[in-house]
């Protein structure tokens, strides 16, 4: 990943992942007011919230991502 190899879009989505489970640690995982502090709908923030979830969610023949399921509480 650091080695040169990794795109700019990748690497923004994973910063914007991480960012956003930390506002959700941060504000105990309470969709409105994280999402007032991040600057986006609530409904935004519900949606990239379930695609992160379903990244994580095991699918046949793939193996899934280790993110840490706290975010999602």
């Amino acid at each position: 990943m650091l080695d040169g190899h990794i795109l700019l879009d990748e690497a923004l989505c994973e910063f914007e992942k991480l960012y956003i489970k930390k506002a959700l640690v941060r504000h105990k995982q309470h969709l409105s007011n994280t999402a007032t502090v991040l600057g986006i709908h609530r409904n935004t923030l519900a949606k990239r919230v379930a695609t992160y979830k379903s990244q994580e969610s095991p699918q046949k023949g793939t193996k899934s991502t280790n993110l840490k399921k706290a975010a999602y509480r």
